[in-house]
């Protein structure tokens, strides 16, 4: 592990100083503890290994708790070092003394507090260790000040070292069970995690081919291949009516890589499970499994022969107004070979799946546990991790809360190109008010959804933290900025001016 995101207090001084001496860790200051754990959430995304925050006290987790729920729905590998007051001084119940070990246990992981200095170096490994899964999860260590600060009385002849537990094989039934419905009732395969990678989704790909069953993917994925010659799954829908209607007619749904498909949200008289009753599910793959030696078991029992994958011409630059069309046309048209993706366009991205089917070959990340503020952090962590090119594809309501993260780009000289989509609304609360019911004429309620009043300067933001911005309103403009940020090193912020709220 070679990389810490901090957003350190007086708990961690004695880490931030240690840095110093290990010249290979590499300790990049963020100025929220949200952007913190939304790069480490982004860097695991991309290098498949954990990267360390350092935060400050049980406020510092608490601030840094919305992007690690993300990162535990990503099923990535990530570890908190979480400072604490000295273990002599919690008893005088001083203004920062919280209690940090809910917090951390709320996100279902490994957690443990080093109670001598002895005991740092064999919880750090364990640390990593549990944080690799399988699947990937938040391993959260509290290191106490006096714990940090004291002297190593013993210092074994060999340090600890980290543990990686393999994937588990998928059960022989299981495939058996599978092959039968392939073969016998109206399947499909519904993929995510691990089995999104180019490869897998070829032999998914056969296996749909051979068997004449459906290829599905989960909603938001945490970081899938894209682009041309890459199977392009039929992505399940995110209004769980339309998911029903898209999953009405499957008897058997093979899970692999991903959970059940359930709504988002409960809405009045909308079922929760977006599968038929009835649909047989099984769980072939469930995540922490190799979902690689499940479809290669598929395949050799099936002799799935090598299937053609979809071919077609990336679409053309847009010309004329900027609408949500055109935007996504404009991003798919000039995406640059390798690009990592972090979208977090909410309404405004919804044609991007479809019109990026044969852009360059790029990877997707995406908003995988719904807390929004994920995707400038996502992306100066993938940035870090990679020597790719990253476009963040930014609502202006999501952005406003870890804007920061465009301070740590400027000051790391990351290859970030960041398109703020102005709106100057929540549209997507606009839609989630209709679907729930909660239809009011009234100025009050209407007016907690717009952000026009006064309208966010998203340009000046960006240039206050150190960016390059400019601004577009129309389709071209929006494709020169795009071409020129993609040719010039270090980060640019466009501000993509769209009409207000849906469009």
């Amino acid at each position: 592990m070679t990389t810490c995101f901090a957003n350190p207090g007086t708990s961690e001084m004695h880490f931030v100083a240690g840095l110093d001496d290990v010249p290979d860790m590499r300790g990049i200051l963020c100025l929220f503890e949200g952007v913190a754990t939304g790069a480490a959430d982004g860097y695991a995304r991309v290098s498949g290994q954990p990267a360390a925050t350092l935060l400050h006290l049980g406020p510092g987790l608490a601030n840094g708790w919305a992007n690690l729920h993300n990162a535990r729905r990503a099923r990535v590998p990530l570890v908190n070092i979480v400072g604490d007051h000295a273990t002599y001084h919690a008893q005088f119940n001083a203004p920062l003394q919280s209690d940090i070990a809910p917090l951390a246990d709320a996100l279902k992981g490994w957690r443990r507090s080093s109670q001598h200095p002895d005991e740092v170096a064999r919880d750090a490994a364990d640390a990593i260790s549990a944080a690799y899964g399988p699947p990937g999860q938040i391993a959260t260590l509290i290191v106490p000040a006096d714990v940090s600060w004291g002297e190593v009385t013993s210092a074994p002849e060999k340090w600890p070292t980290v543990v990686r537990t393999a994937l588990a094989s998928p059960d022989d039934q299981l495939v058996v069970q599978s092959l039968n419905l392939l073969r016998t009732a109206r399947s499909a395969l519904f993929v995510g995690g691990s089995a999104l990678s180019r490869e897998q989704l070829a032999l998914a790909h056969r296996v749909a081919q051979s068997s004449g069953a459906r290829l599905i993917m989960e909603t938001f994925p945490a970081i899938m291949d894209r682009g041309a010659g890459v199977v392009s799954p039929e992505r399940l829908m995110y209004l769980s009516e339309f998911a029903i209607a898209q999953l009405q007619d499957i008897d058997a749904l093979i899970l692999i890589g991903a959970n059940e498909p359930v709504g988002f949200f409960a809405y009045p008289d909308v079922q929760s499970r977006l599968v038929a009753n009835g649909c047989n599910m099984v769980h072939l793959a469930p995540p922490g499994y190799d979902t690689e030696a499940a479809l290669h078991a598929l395949v050799d029992a099936l002799a799935a022969p090598v299937a053609t994958v979809a071919d077609g011409e990336r679409v053309s630059a847009p010309h004329g107004e900027l609408t949500t069309q055109s935007l996504a046309a404009a991003l798919a048209a000039t995406m640059p070979e390798d690009l990592i993706v972090a979208d977090e366009s909410n309404t405004g991205g919804v044609h991007l799946y479809g019109l990026s089917q044969f852009s360059t070959p790029h990877r997707l990340m995406t908003l995988t546990g719904g807390s929004i503020g994920f995707g400038l952090p996502t992306a100066l962590g993938a940035a870090v991790a990679s020597d790719q090119r990253v476009l963040a594809i930014e609502a202006d309501g999501s952005m406003m809360y870890t804007l920061q993260a465009l301070w740590t780009m400027a000051r790391e000289s990351l290859d970030v190109t960041v398109v703020g989509l102005s709106n100057r609304s929540y549209a997507i609360l606009n839609l989630e008010r209709q679907r729930v019911g909660a239809v009011s004429e009234g100025d009050t309620s209407q007016r907690m959804l717009e952000l026009d009043n006064p309208t966010i300067d998203l340009c000046a933001l960006a240039s206050a933290q150190g960016v390059p911005s400019t601004r577009a309103t129309s389709a071209d403009q929006l494709v020169t900025a795009l071409e020129r940020s993609y040719a010039t090193p270090g980060p640019m912020f466009i501000e993509a001016v769209l009409p207000k709220g849906l469009s």
